[in-house]
């Protein structure tokens, strides 16, 4: 039985321990002390071979630079973001710390309630080393279909991207905009998300498996989203620090708008979805955004 250590014991944390749990010993921390099964010190855990890295995508630079200290780890990526200071992807900045052979990533339609029940759930797991992603795919349990992927730039893009449409979904939810406004909103999501990441050389055809189009229509259309419930709060006129003083909890798809926003601006990629919902949370009446969606003709 292999021995796995999750470090960040928020849900998404939580969900993994206990999903790998089933196949592995599992050990789990966090920045605070959590009165959790398996719970142990960032020592401890960075003793273990199998690293899976649960903490928010905006804090990750940070904590590499400050905690960790490359032991041969096999790493599984479960954050979701792209850094909004740099607009760095996931994977360039932790193989600044990592070989990239000893990097994998989890994506796909997972929200951590529905794991953490032990419903059926299916996964993506990237690497740009087939074997490592193929190790951890054989930990998870059998109620959690996994599938194995190379196209690492894709998957992070479509496990960013999806948050940031998202909050549009929460927007069109609360505006009382009706299905076909949601269905046009998430198709074309789909679309520019592609868009997006066959920009930086990822495969079109990972935009429609499950951790592009999957984790997607999934994100962008259930309050069980964080990310969904702040579009909500904006369409109800709640300031973002309301929101996010109400969720409790990180929502990774505002700090994504923002480096989503700043990529687009240097590399010239249209992507008109993404920067309404950048300008909404810079203060932009969601109102305005719709009416100046609307008046779009570029496919």
């Amino acid at each position: 039985m292999k021995k796995v250590a999750v470090i960040g014991a928020g849900k998404w944390g939580q969900a993994l321990a206990h999903a790998l749990r089933q196949r592995c010993e599992v050990v789990i921390t966090s920045r605070t002390p959590r009165d959790i099964p398996g719970f142990v010190t960032l020592d401890e855990a960075m003793e273990v071979d199998n690293i899976v890295i649960a903490i928010s995508a905006q804090a990750i630079e940070g904590w590499l630079h400050t905690h960790y200290g490359f032991k041969d780890h096999q790493i599984l990526v479960a954050s979701k973001g792209i850094d909004a200071k740099t607009g760095a992807f996931m994977n360039e900045i932790f193989e600044k710390y990592v070989p990239e052979t000893n990097l994998s990533f989890i994506s796909g339609p997972s929200f951590a309630k529905e794991v953490m029940a032990s419903l059926p759930t299916a996964v993506v797991i990237s690497s740009k080393n087939r074997l490592a992603a193929s190790m951890w795919s054989d930990l998870f349990p059998d109620f959690m279909k996994t599938y194995v992927s190379t196209d690492v730039i894709g998957a992070e893009v479509g496990g960013s991207y999806k948050n940031v449409i998202a909050i549009a979904g929460g927007i069109c939810e609360g505006l009382n905009l009706g299905q076909n406004a949601k269905a046009a909103l998430i198709s074309r999501g789909l679309v520019e998300m592609a868009r997006f990441g066959q920009a930086f050389g990822a495969r079109e055809e990972t935009f429609l498996s499950l951790c592009g189009a999957g984790d997607l229509f999934l994100t962008a259309n259930s309050p069980l989203s964080r990310n969904y419930r702040v579009g909500l709060g904006l369409a109800e006129g709640k300031s973002l620090e309301t929101i996010l003083e109400e969720l409790g909890e990180v929502a990774e798809g505002v700090g994504t708008a923002q480096a989503l926003h700043r990529i687009s601006e240097t590399n010239d990629i249209y992507i008109p979805i993404a920067r309404e919902v950048y300008e909404v949370l810079q203060g932009k009446d969601p109102k305005e955004s719709l009416k100046d969606l609307l008046s779009h003709r570029r496919s």
